[in-house]
């Protein structure tokens, strides 16, 4: 396992890369975001875990960029602030997960082994999915609409194809929880609320659609 850290504290740094390094985990460590950009453009890792707070980059910015070139590699967002508003901007740059500092070394572990055991196992054949006017192709893990490409990033992506799988059937928040994050902490049904928005605003607002469904008190499907 290869892991990217991005975090400007030196002593956090530290602790993280001992912790990692301790689960033989290999770690390079960085400080400074504007480096870090230039390190994901030439190497590839398993997971990322990258500080909001960034000299030179913030952690928002590379993140987006990074998901230009790159939209299956997991990002851990590291934030001393718990503010919904913050994950929101996370989510939508692209992160995977989010952990509100200070946070034990234990479930830093569990987030990035849940993160990479799900990007792994995601479908390898190639299989179609068609789903309305939706195609998705789960070798490339692509997804059109009416012929134009759209960027989901790959929790964005777990989550329109559980539903086009299960297509009518209703999907609950807590499975979707389950399926996408496994047993990790603070993951909540607010935040499969927000991801719905993003898919939503991606694969409908611009089509005029509406195929994910709300069945209040329970959970959504695709119609």
């Amino acid at each position: 396992m290869n892991i990217l850290l991005i975090e400007d504290d030196k002593t956090l740094n530290q602790n993280i890369s001992e912790a990692l390094k301790a689960e033989s985990i290999n770690t390079t460590s960085l400080y400074d975001g504007n480096l870090a950009e230039r390190i994901l453009k030439r190497e590839s890792f398993d997971c990322i875990i990258m500080d909001i707070n960034l000299p030179g980059k913030n952690g928002f910015d590379l993140c987006r960029d990074f998901r230009k070139f790159n939209s299956t590699t997991p990002v851990i967002m590291l934030t001393a602030f718990a503010e919904l508003d913050d994950k929101i901007q996370g989510y939508d740059c692209g992160a995977d997960d989010y952990l509100t500092k200070p946070f034990y070394m234990r479930e830093l572990l569990l987030r990035i082994n849940s993160l990479i055991k799900r990007t792994n196992s995601t479908t390898i054949q190639n299989v179609i999915i068609n789903a309305d006017d939706i195609v998705i192709d789960t070798k490339t893990k692509s997804v059109t609409r009416q012929g134009q490409n759209i960027s989901l990033t790959p929790r964005e992506y777990q989550i329109l194809i559980k539903l086009t799988e299960n297509k009518g059937e209703v999907i609950s928040k807590n499975e979707l929880i389950k399926e996408i994050w496994g047993n990790t902490l603070e993951v909540n049904t607010n935040t499969i609320e927000v991801y719905i928005n993003f898919l939503r605003n991606k694969i409908e607002k611009p089509f005029n659609k509406q195929n994910i469904k709300t069945k209040v008190g329970y959970g959504y499907y695709f119609e």
